[in-house]
């Protein structure tokens, strides 16, 4: 296929393009978790997790009171990996890649938080009982080996203005999770029925 002229291919047409990184974003990345940086992590109740197999990379989202995610030491951090659909495709990836990106984010807050390292899944019976939430453990903990970690700044959140914005308004108009379903299986799921079921069944299989 053709190069396109206009299609950035290489680092050096991306320095050319960007320019020269800043010294603030050179010295806000770190081997190990600062105690700034984990204070961040512990007020945080949501991030997103990077993950990459065979059969290719997942964003998923992780969720839970802050403080959910324990700090170990300086250089390590547990994860309770919580019932779902079953699906697991980031556990999948780790198996095949322990490389982990982590997303975290707070409330209100513009800057977020970023991690990446290696991960260990642990079914360790005395690791589990540290996670239990109304009596239910979590299936697995994810031990994951710090390598790197610095604040995202918060122009992608102003320009969004992310937490400015009420959620009302921007939910008009959109899919339900059962309208998403019945058009995505082709009507074989019902959507109403899902819709109608939802709130009681993830008031059940919350944890």
């Amino acid at each position: 296929m053709q190069d396109n002229p206009h299609h950035i291919q290489s680092a050096a047409q991306l320095a050319a393009l960007y320019g020269p990184i800043s010294e603030a974003a050179i010295k806000k990345e770190l081997t190990y978790l600062h105690p700034l940086y984990q204070k961040l992590i512990a007020a945080s109740p949501f991030f997103i997790m990077a993950t990459n197999g065979k059969e290719g990379l997942d964003a998923s989202p992780r969720g839970d009171p802050p403080g959910f995610v324990v700090i170990e030491n300086e250089h390590t951090l547990l994860l309770p990996e919580r019932r779902g659909n079953n699906r697991v495709d980031s556990l999948h990836n780790l198996i095949h890649d322990p490389r982990i990106g982590l997303l975290f984010m707070i409330p209100g807050m513009r800057e977020s938080l970023r991690v990446n390292g290696r991960a260990i899944i642990s079914i360790e019976p005395a690791l589990l009982e540290r996670f239990i939430v109304q009596g239910q453990p979590p299936k697995c903990v994810l031990i994951v080996k710090v390598e790197a970690v610095y604040f995202q700044c918060a122009r992608a959140a102003q320009r969004a203005q992310l937490w400015q914005r009420a959620s009302e308004p921007l939910l008009a108009g959109l899919p339900t999770p059962g309208e998403l379903l019945s058009a995505t299986s082709g009507g074989t799921v019902d959507g109403e029925k899902y819709d109608r079921n939802l709130p009681q069944r993830l008031l059940t299989t919350m944890y």
